[in-house]
């Protein structure tokens, strides 16, 4: 196949996967804010920072209040990782390759588009918000599922597979990032459990309420539902799924020996949660050298695979000869 064509399927599963996770992070506030009393310390500007979006997001607003916060992650065009962002570029990715996908991917992504920029005010707007984002992350599941059920499982599908993987393990990394810095604010006059609240809502984020339930099999506990997310083999949405994941799609790729180094150093990556160690500033250290690895990773990938059309350079079928050109910037690196 032709790496233009493989560069543009990993990169609409990148930008659907990160739809639907960019309203999974605005969910996990959303919801807390229903769950918390009125006078718990929330900032919504950590979400800003979560994403590496300080200085975007500085240029565009000068105050850093909830409506400003989502209106950036949700709609803004100044910001490329926004939702809508994101699904502009995913509908374009899919538009140029609709004959490797299965037929109903057009209108799906079409009518997903049309719902989210006719509703987006639901989404900035507190009222409606719970109802939008479930609806654009049901509809997100819709296009997967269709994947799923219709897609060859050929190279196609293999980047595919990097793609939507790559791109949820860096989200999963932000929404742990989200609940830690929640419970490191300072919220002392706070008369509930607010750690079975905040912990709660990111395993509900992440679809992964009951199957934490079921594996773990206890309450909510701040280092269980982090190690669960971090190295159950199971779910999903797991670190540790998406780079086994990640892997086995890579090896069944031509001239991958330089994507399963880059891998294998992201294995490597550990942080002990025994011994008494806290989910503090250096688990949030941790998570954020997973975001590096995973941005060299995706790095590695544009290096290694994804040709460019230069002059008069006619695209090669697989297996593809490395980039000469600049570094390829990730769109997510701050």
């Amino acid at each position: 196949m032709l790496s233009r064509v493989a560069e543009r399927i990993y990169w609409s599963a990148r930008y659907l996967e990160r739809v639907e996770n960019t309203a999974r992070l605005v969910g996990v506030y959303d919801n807390l804010l229903f769950d918390l009393p009125r006078d718990t310390n929330i900032s919504w500007f950590n979400l800003i920072k979560i994403n590496s979006c300080i200085d975007t997001f500085s240029d565009r607003y000068k105050v850093q209040t909830e409506h400003n916060v989502v209106k950036f992650l949700l709609a803004d065009d100044t910001n490329p990782s926004s939702m809508l962002s994101s699904l502009k570029q995913a509908k374009e990715n899919i538009r140029t390759t609709r004959d490797v996908l299965p037929q109903d991917t057009w209108e799906l992504i079409n009518e997903l588009d049309l719902y989210a920029r006719n509703h987006i005010r639901q989404g900035i707007n507190r009222t409606d918000r719970h109802k939008f984002l479930n609806s654009i992350i049901q509809r997100c599941q819709e296009i997967n599922g269709l994947f799923e059920g219709a897609m060859s499982r050929d190279a196609s599908w293999q980047f595919m597979t990097l793609g939507r993987n790559l791109e949820r393990a860096d989200m999963t990394t932000r929404i742990l990032d989200a609940g830690v810095s929640i419970m490191l604010q300072p919220n002392e006059g706070t008369r509930i459990n607010l750690s079975q609240v905040v912990w709660g809502n990111v395993l509900r984020s992440l679809s992964g309420y009951m199957n934490y339930r079921r594996s773990v099999r206890t309450a909510i506990v701040s280092k269980k539902v982090a190690r669960f997310l971090l190295e159950d083999e199971y779910f999903p949405r797991t670190i540790h799924f998406c780079i086994n994941e990640l892997e086995s799609a890579a090896k069944k790729l031509p001239r991958s020996k330089p994507i399963l180094q880059e891998i294998k150093t992201l294995k490597k990556l550990h942080y002990s949660l025994a011994n008494g160690n806290p989910l503090d500033e250096k688990f949030r250290d941790y998570l954020n050298q997973l975001q590096i690895n995973i941005s060299d990773l995706n790095n590695a990938l544009m290096t290694n695979w994804f040709a460019f059309n230069m002059g008069d350079h006619q695209e090669e079928n697989l297996p593809l000869k490395k980039v000469t050109q600049k570094e390829y910037q990730f769109a997510r690196q701050a």
